[in-house]
């Protein structure tokens, strides 16, 4: 992985190199293609019956963008320990191997360049950047059939988060490569959110005056539905916050409860799985199609892979920092299937008025989902 570190620093290097050079190379560029402009004119005349003549073999350089290695840079928004970052990277060393070197990606970490989440849909359309990781509810905004995966309580576990995943794949591959030209590489998921609190919550009942923690409309909703009371507080006051008694619970996953330390300040989880994001890496399509068609074999291949790995490795992940939460004085508290039922019954109407405008495919996805888990 360092490897792949190391490129990424030289590759910011050099585009600040470029940064500070263009202006000085600008006014030479003008004259120059006002040079070529005049020589390109005065040749037309002369060249219209050797152009006429040529006319038939212009199709035979329709391929002429193609290419046969490519240098890709991979942005990802995240820090350099997170598990998507760390992933990519791992992207970065399989398609290096499987390609022969014909396929490199210089994953910048940490929100390098300058890209925050929301607008990373069409920053790959568009090809400001060719290769880019991103929360799949974050581009909801751009695209509503990516938000269904957190909508709260579709799913109740990692596995029905998994099957979710495989239902809605195809229709995610159409829609990013028909409206938003690029083509889904892999996968990943977040561990699924669940409750962290000073008292016990085992029931709806017990969620009643609960000062928790959100982080999305979604969750807020959720909260208010039980008869508590959300708190959209950035994470940096989550702790002072607890520690204050502004708040008395938190929604969200394990590995943020360990970042936190929440056993200094809490004492029980519920892993109820209010809902469970997702995330993709997406390659701008027109990039993608100037490979030939063994290069994209093998690309796709080498995602595959990848999102097999990633899902066996989050709930693996999602496991041990449940067990170090544990080992600090956590008691994990396993919902009861009735605890689930009730809370899938609380926010039916809040999945009910999303699909009422959502995109029709989105309740497709819904009723093989529900079919599939005898819901």
């Amino acid at each position: 992985m360092q490897k792949y570190i190391n490129r990424s620093v030289n590759v910011i290097n050099k585009l600040t190199i470029q940064g500070e050079t263009i202006m000085k190379r600008s006014v030479l560029t003008l004259l120059t293609l006002l040079f070529i402009m005049t020589i390109a004119l005065v040749g037309c005349g002369n060249k219209e019956e050797e152009s006429n003549a040529n006319e038939g073999t212009n199709d035979s350089n329709t391929n002429d963008e193609s290419v046969d290695s490519v240098e890709w840079i991979a942005n990802e928004v995240y820090p350099e320990d997170n598990h998507n970052s760390k992933a990519l990277y791992d992207f970065a060393e399989k398609l290096d191997e499987a390609t022969d070197g014909k396929v490199q990606l210089d994953v910048m970490v940490g929100g390098a360049l300058g890209y925050e989440g929301p607008e990373l849909l069409t920053a790959v359309r568009d090809n400001a950047v060719p290769v880019s990781d991103m929360l799949v509810s974050g581009v909801a905004g751009d695209e509503p059939l990516f938000e269904i995966v957190t909508l709260p309580f579709l799913v109740q576990n990692f596995d029905e988060g998994k099957l979710l995943n495989e239902i809605a794949r195809p229709y995610f591959d159409q829609v990013a490569e028909e409206k938003w030209n690029q083509k889904i590489l892999y996968v990943t998921p977040w561990p699924a959110a669940g409750f962290w609190t000073k008292d016990k919550v085992e029931s709806v009942e017990d969620m009643k005056g609960l000062k928790m923690r959100t982080y999305d409309k979604n969750g807020a909703l959720v909260v208010e539905a039980g008869g508590g009371t959300p708190h959209p507080l950035p994470f940096s006051e989550v702790y002072s916050s607890l520690s204050t008694g502004v708040i008395d619970s938190v929604l969200t996953s394990t590995p943020t409860a360990v970042d936190a330390s929440f056993w200094e300040v809490l004492d029980f989880y519920s892993p109820v799985s209010v809902t469970m994001a997702t995330n993709f890496v997406t390659v701008n399509l027109d990039e993608f199609n100037k490979l030939d068609e063994a290069l994209q074999a093998t690309i796709l291949e080498v995602g595959k892979e990848m999102e097999e790995k990633v899902w066996t490795d989050v709930a693996e992940l999602d496991k041990e920092q449940e067990a170090i939460s544990n080992e600090n004085g956590i008691t994990t508290l396993e919902p009861s299937e009735e605890f689930l039922q009730e809370l899938s019954d609380l926010t039916e109407d809040i999945r009910n008025d999303w699909l009422e405008t959502a995109p029709e495919e989105a309740k497709e996805i819904v009723e093989k989902f529900n079919e599939e888990v005898g819901r």
